[in-house]
């Protein structure tokens, strides 16, 4: 039977992601519009953006942290074109977006000492075979995969090289040791559920040594310059972005913020994370038709939890046909205003992906698994 109960928030987008509980536009109603961005009033916001999210952080002393143009794409681009080159690159990918900097790295900044560490989706590469004489490069959480890492232990302290992280839909939902990060990056739009366009990047004081004492080979497009006469740029983590920002994507992140700080901080947000996975866990253990795409429990995301169906006549049919399955299910709830968005990532294997970031209510992603079983069965004939 369809059942009665709907979630009060239907959003479960993996990006742009659910706006915080309780949002309305009246949160970014104080927005500086119409202002400069170089405004001391403005700047002394989008410095508040920074301070605020170094501190629900806690980066350790000498990190520095700023904002930059193009999301989180733009913030790794930024790292990948300034700091490669130095030395050799080891590339871990497991999944579209990992697989996305493989190439750029390779096609496009053509570095020739890259070693490729690489997995298939639902899995991690052997971390055990990175050489960290050279520079890593991965991401913390599969956004299209469901799968992250466990931990950072595999990393160690001493390390030579420099480690760059993508941890957009990661950060503010995992603990983090960012002592074996020395360059992170996020943006707004994932777990704090902010407006997109503008990305946010850390940098280690190994980081910042490597910007002043290290030329890349090839030109440095403007937006991803960080040093000047061999010097970091302070003003990028001083509110002086780059190019102009939205003033309401700043006020709309400084709301989600400030939401952060009032509901406990970052153990608050890591906690209702892990809430929403393990609703979803829970009903994937009592259900024969769909399993985690994520092979190992340990390195399943609490934020894009990705999802595969599992049944035997579902298996049985073409990938063309699995893949027109399971858009219906997500077609069949949007129908019912029961879930937006849901459905897996365009490379990635056809499927269920259900955003459980900070900002949605476990109550709600409780109440999206009758409609899943529901419309499993519409599919079935």
């Amino acid at each position: 039977m369809k059942p009665t109960t709907k979630p009060n928030r239907p959003y479960f987008s993996s990006g742009p992601c659910s706006k915080r509980p309780g949002w309305t536009f009246d949160a970014i109603s104080d927005a500086m519009v119409g202002r400069s961005h170089r405004a001391k009033e403005a700047k002394a916001r989008i410095q508040d953006v920074i301070d605020r999210s170094a501190g629900i952080l806690g980066l350790p002393e000498g990190y520095v942290c700023g904002i930059v143009p193009a999301s989180d794409t733009g913030a790794v681009e930024m790292a990948l074109w300034s700091l490669l080159g130095a030395r050799g690159v080891e590339m871990c990918a497991w999944e579209s977006f990992g697989s996305g900097w493989v190439t750029d790295v390779i096609k496009q900044l053509k570095l020739e000492n890259v070693t490729r560490h690489e997995a298939d989706y639902g899995k991690l590469p052997d971390f055990s075979k990175v050489n960290f004489d050279n520079d890593v490069v991965f991401t913390y959480n599969g956004t299209t995969s469901g799968v992250k890492v466990p931990n950072t232990d595999w990393i160690p302290a001493d390390r030579a090289g420099l480690t760059i992280c993508d941890a957009t839909s990661a950060v503010f939902a995992m603990d983090m040791d960012f002592s074996k990060l020395d360059v992170v990056t996020w943006s707004w739009q994932k777990v704090m559920g902010g407006e997109a366009a503008h990305g946010m990047i850390v940098l280690s004081p190994r980081a910042i040594e490597r910007l002043e004492s290290y030329t890349p080979a090839w030109p440095m497009p403007k937006i991803f310059r960080m040093t000047k006469g061999g010097k970091l740029i302070k003003g990028i983590f001083e509110g002086a972005t780059i190019n102009t920002v939205s003033m309401l994507c700043v006020e709309d992140a400084l709301d989600g913020l400030k939401w952060a700080e009032e509901i406990g901080g970052l153990p608050a947000l890591v906690a209702r994370s892990d809430a929403n996975l393990k609703v979803v866990a829970d009903w994937v253990e009592q259900t024969d038709w769909i399993d985690f795409l994520a092979e190992e429990p340990a390195t399943r995301s609490n934020t894009s939890i990705c999802l595969k169906i599992t049944a035997d006549w579902y298996q049985a049919l073409p990938e063309d046909e699995q893949a027109a399955k399971a858009k219906q299910i997500v077609k069949l709830l949007e129908a019912e205003d029961v879930a937006y968005d849901f459905g897996s990532y365009r490379d990635a294997p056809a499927g269920i992906r259900i955003w459980g970031g900070a900002t949605v209510d476990a109550e709600d992603t409780a109440a999206l698994l009758p409609w899943l079983e529901w419309a499993f069965e519409q599919i079935k004939g």
